[in-house]
């Protein structure tokens, strides 16, 4: 039943998120009748609603009054560096129908959500904005723990490699002001990453490469990334993008990070559940495991090979060659 019923537990989230409650609270503790005038919330239901959310540790509630958890304050503050609140909206209106047509990809094994053509979708910058800072946003733990925990003394370049409009590149130079960074992406990103190479105050570090990373030359820089990448691909493909990935990062390494799945495919259930949105919305694409990426990166030459956990959904593969 509690697995039946975790839909409810996703959906009162994405109203919560939905009618910018978290911010709203950001500003300062409130009661009830307080929150409804200011949301526009009817009384009949609101109390359920916000005791439901203190209940699932997203509100503390004293005094009559309501506030943001840590976690909230932190996670769901649309002003906060690190919002994710973003990505649930994307969940809301996107993934969250999709998983409602489950059974047709397990009976059909074909996408039920989405496009497979990037280039299509990128017609459409305000579209790709949106969805831009979604990702973004569910990305901001993993951009921040990548630029903490690897080592970037030793190098001076680097390239996201299907980087969108270079959130992560831009955040890595202004964390680490000795690094240049090169974003690999669509050429159709190109106004969105100068776009957003200026609001970060990175222009003078950064730069874009339009390009198919199937097929036209990579950036040459010490360290090369996939980031969130090779989960959109089938097998072969990602075989050849980190065939294709050794060249440019000779001497360096090359950075892979991804929900893998456990060896054993026993888990983590997140992962795994994941894999199965990937399915949904990719044709081709699912998550994969360490092993998995080990056949890929030694049959490209990568002889040192490591694997660490880097957040609580992440993990990440460092590959160099000795």
């Amino acid at each position: 039943m509690d697995i039946a019923s975790g839909f409810w537990r996703a959906r009162a989230l994405f109203s919560a998120v939905e009618l910018g409650l978290f911010t709203h609270l950001a500003e300062g503790p409130a009661t009830q009748e307080e929150i409804e005038r200011s949301l526009g919330l009817h009384p009949s239901a609101a109390a359920d609603f916000l005791d439901a959310l203190v209940s699932l540790g997203l509100l503390d509630r004293e005094d009559g009054r309501y506030a943001n958890s840590a976690a909230a304050a932190r996670y769901l503050d649309r002003t906060k560096d690190a919002y994710v609140g973003g990505f649930f909206t994307f969940m809301s209106y996107a993934l969250y129908p999709a998983w409602g047509r489950l059974t047709g990809l397990l009976r059909s094994g074909s996408r039920q959500e989405g496009q497979d053509d990037f280039g299509d979708w990128y017609k459409d910058l305000d579209q790709v904005r949106g969805f831009m800072d979604a990702m973004d946003s569910v990305s901001a733990p993993v951009t921040e723990e990548l630029a903490r925990r690897f080592d970037w003394s030793a190098y001076s370049t680097f390239a996201d490699l299907g980087g969108a409009r270079g959130n992560l590149t831009g955040h890595l130079v202004r964390a680490h002001p000795h690094l240049r960074g090169t974003t690999f992406d669509v050429p159709a990103i190109k106004p969105l990453f100068e776009e957003h190479a200026a609001r970060l105050g990175v222009a003078d570090k950064v730069a874009f490469q339009g390009g198919d990373f199937r097929t036209d030359p990579l950036p040459e820089a010490d360290v090369l990334i996939f980031g969130h990448v090779l989960h959109d691909w089938d097998d072969a493909t990602r075989a050849l993008l980190v065939g294709r990935a050794t060249t440019p990062c000779a001497g360096g390494a090359l950075l892979i990070y991804e929900e893998l799945l456990d060896d054993d495919r026993r888990g983590p259930a997140r992962s795994l559940l994941m894999s199965l949105n990937m399915r949904l919305v990719r044709s081709g694409g699912s998550e994969y495991t360490a092993a998995e990426s080990r056949v890929w990166l030694e049959a490209a030459g990568f002889t040192d090979i490591t694997v660490e956990e880097l957040t609580a959904t992440e993990r990440l593969i460092v590959a160099r060659k000795k």
